[in-house]
């Protein structure tokens, strides 16, 4: 199929519905307006609330998509600057929601429980929007770069612009990767190694660079110091303007919505590893080492971020192009429903280890296992042939 005939013939089916992705931030407007029109505080709750209870039926309902757009497309679909602008909108309504919020928290009469809740929807946001950033993050243009470091900010997770693209990026599905979660290993156990190897990954990456360059690492140039002090310049900007008894909540916030993202590194890469060649170098990344989904509720919500095969195989490629493949691992239901399953780990590891392990054809050597449940687990197989 020709370019020009496949333009004829093809039509983006979601076109419209990335739309959908702009009502994430509008999550505290409509927790203040839902709570003034019932009178119930528990709306200040609805982050939370649609995260883990409305989303997830949605990804039921609504069903999956598996269409890609023609080859032929894939440059021209790129160029089409809709599709950003979906992106570049959710910023300013990101920012006049936490505003709003924080008016809340200072002159709304709220209660500590309802401030709380407030805190966990604007951490939704928040969280979320840290997709957002990544979406950005990958672009070679730099104001789209700077929007990411932009959205990040309010979680105070400036280093993921760092990490993620010249760390993650490399070493995803290896042991040596904080960002890819282990077979056997729990989000609880995962969350504090993500986090605080992300953190260290991302510095001594923007260091080594900076040295390459004959400088220090205490310079604005340092893209990790620069894209904290954004955190550190809007935090006080708020309390600046609203006073210190916000400051509770923006951390709740800003601690809730890193550890949204970090949830869905866990799930993407789940018991997945990349095998090593015979000169001891790991096989480059390919669609069997990120579990995908075509939820289509989810996807739209996420911009495609739950076409994970195709982004690790083309980092810039935007969103509205990315591609299902059918060699990817498939996950069971969407990353809504995913997380709340990675928050409760008996259910997790029911539903996933034995798709990792079906994934691997139950040779449990092929996976990239928990240290702390590898001995189990390797003792099983050769006993069983199986680790189930």
């Amino acid at each position: 199929m020709t370019a020009i005939t496949a333009k004829v013939t093809w039509r983006d089916g979601k076109k419209y519905l990335w739309l959908l992705g702009l009502f994430v931030p509008t999550f505290p407007f409509l927790a203040w307006g839902l709570t003034a029109a019932t009178g119930l505080g528990i709306f200040w709750w609805s982050g939370l609330i649609l995260l883990f209870g409305i989303f997830p039926i949605l990804d039921q309902m609504v069903g999956k998509d598996s269409v890609n757009p023609p080859e032929s497309l894939l440059a021209w679909l790129e160029e089409q600057r809709y599709y950003r602008w979906c992106t570049y909108l959710f910023l300013p309504v990101q920012y006049a929601g936490l505003v709003a919020a924080c008016a809340l928290w200072t002159l709304g009469g709220l209660s500590v429980v309802d401030k709380v809740g407030l805190a966990f929807t604007m951490g939704a946001v928040g969280g979320i929007g840290i997709n957002t950033a990544h979406e950005l993050g990958h672009k070679k243009d730099s104001l789209e770069r700077w929007l990411s470091k932009i959205a990040l900010a309010q979680t105070a997770y400036g280093h993921f612009y760092i990490e993620h693209n010249r760390g993650h990026h490399v070493r995803v599905a290896t042991p040596e990767d904080p960002a890819s979660s282990r077979l056997g290993e729990s989000f609880w156990r995962f969350l504090p190694r993500s986090v605080w190897g992300s953190f260290r990954s991302g510095w001594h990456l923007e260091k080594a660079r900076l040295e390459r360059a004959g400088k220090g690492p205490w310079t604005f140039r340092n893209d990790v110091l620069n894209a904290w002090a954004m955190t550190l310049v809007l935090f006080g900007a708020l309390l600046a303007a609203f006073g210190p008894g916000i400051l509770p909540y923006l951390l709740l916030q800003a601690v809730f919505g890193f550890s949204l993202l970090e949830v869905v590194n866990y799930l993407e890469h789940y018991g997945l590893l990349r095998q090593k060649a015979a000169g001891g170098r790991y096989e480059r990344c390919a669609p069997q080492h990120s579990w995908n989904s075509n939820n289509i509720a989810s996807n739209v919500l996420l911009y495609h971020l739950q076409r994970h095969s195709d982004h690790h195989a083309n980092p810039t490629r935007r969103y509205q192009a990315l591609r299902h493949f059918d060699e990817a691992p498939e996950l069971p239901s969407g990353y809504a429903t995913m997380i709340v399953l990675a928050y409760v780990p008996p259910l997790w590891r029911r539903v996933m280890n034995k798709r990792v392990l079906a994934h691997y054809d139950d040779d449990v050597t092929r996976a990239n296992i928990h240290p702390a449940k590898r001995a189990e687990l390797l003792a099983r197989y050769a006993r069983t042939g199986s680790a189930a």
